[in-house]
């Protein structure tokens, strides 16, 4: 029995080839979109993991430091180390900038840690190039993705800054590349105002006389709040001790310290669960509409050959073949468009991905899962086609 699908597809190979990169085109699009949220998920995830934390201590009430400002005395650590179960703590601030170098902006976070020593919670836990930040002031340990490189200088707010080193997968919840500066630098760059904002506060103080009345607060108060404002820090960061129950821990800080402390699980659930909610609820209804756009044109595409092919299949039919041998040979047809567009798309989303500005994670279980329903779109799609071939009169063999 003459195979008609392979006997069409070489016969029109050009043009069945063509449709497929066509389509697989249109699946890359598909798996990106999904590597684009499994990207958002990993970024979440290695903030967590990378800060070296097992709580994050912060201001009461708050979903901070990164869902939400948090503001805390520099000096709150002093009672929480003093918490059983505590190891080492390690105070971080956290701030999201746009940067100038070499006259591109790059939009990266500042995040200022403890330098005293190198393996506080907060600090990167490896590098790729270049030492640890070894100065109290105006060293810089920067993300790969930041542009920079050892030994260069980049202008951060006031100060010129001389980059150290170098790491990977140092990213904010937003993709952002992390830029390490020591604490007392973060907090300037943070909560202190520069050079011209103090000339102005003064000069409006000075010209207001509201301002010069007894028990209003004046200059020495307003740079008394400036300074306790430039002490604090967004998170405590905390290592627990070998066996220490993370849950037990974070209770006992909320309870006499008056602050909220989160479990890494719980860090994990406002980054990813909430932070990202609507974003992930954006891509997946983007994935529905490319799915039901993937079966329309699979659809049309294997109806209109089909059509096509008219007289051959009332051939077959007048000689005796029967109705599932017609609808196999459409559906292998179907099928065979299915692979050939998925392994275009699979590499099309693996050549492009790394040139997004978002990264892109392409997961091996996630391409399998995405094979299987390229291949269950294309046969519910030919469908159509089936039904098409099967209503076909085995006069038109005669009649054509």
């Amino acid at each position: 029995m003459i195979n008609l699908a392979s006997r069409d597809v070489l016969h029109g190979w050009g043009k069945f080839l063509f449709t497929g990169i066509g389509l697989g085109l249109l699946i890359g699009a598909t798996l990106t979109m999904g590597g684009v949220f499994r990207g958002m998920v990993d970024d979440g995830q290695v903030l967590i993991d990378n800060s070296g934390a097992d709580l994050w201590v912060v201001q009461q009430g708050t979903l901070g430091p990164y869902a939400e400002p948090s503001s805390l005395r520099d000096d709150v650590w002093r009672g929480i180390a003093g918490i059983e179960g505590v190891a080492e703590t390690g105070n971080a601030a956290y701030l999201t900038i746009q940067m100038a170098h070499n006259g591109k902006d790059t939009r990266v976070m500042i995040v200022g840690i403890e330098v005293d020593r190198p393996n506080r919670p907060g600090a990167p836990p490896y590098l790729i190039a270049g030492r640890p930040i070894l100065q109290g002031h105006y060293e810089a340990i920067a993300d790969e993705r930041a542009g920079l490189k050892p030994g260069e200088r980049v202008k951060i707010r006031r100060h010129d800054y001389n980059v150290v080193g170098l790491t990977r997968r140092m990213v904010s919840s937003s993709g952002d590349p992390m830029i390490f500066v020591p604490l007392k630098d973060a907090q300037e760059i943070q909560f202190l105002k520069d050079n011209d904002a103090l000339v102005n506060e003064r000069a409006r103080t000075a010209a207001n006389p509201v301002f010069n009345r007894p028990g209003v607060p004046g200059l020495l108060e307003a740079a008394q709040a400036s300074a306790t404002q430039a002490r604090s820090v967004n998170t405590v960061l905390v290592r627990l001790t070998p066996g220490a129950d993370p849950a037990t821990v974070a209770n006992e800080i909320q309870r006499w310290k008056r602050l909220t402390a989160y479990t890494k699980a719980q860090m994990e659930d406002i980054l990813i669960a909430k932070l990202i909610a609507t974003s992930a609820k954006q891509i997946g209804m983007f994935l529905v509409i490319l799915a039901v756009v993937t079966a329309a044109i699979v659809a049309f595409i294997i109806y209109t050959m089909t059509l096509a092919k008219v007289r051959e299949i009332a051939v077959l039919k007048l000689i005796g073949a029967k109705n599932r041998i017609i609808a196999g040979m459409i559906l292998q047809q179907a099928l065979a468009l299915g692979v050939i567009g998925f392994l275009v798309g699979r590499i099309a989303a693996g050549l492009w991905g790394p040139a997004f500005p978002k990264y892109v994670l392409l997961l091996p279980q996630d391409a399998i899962g995405g094979f299987a329903i390229v291949l269950t779109i294309c046969a519910l799609a030919s469908l159509f086609a089936i039904r098409a071939a099967l209503a076909i009169d085995p006069a038109e063999a005669i009649g054509g």
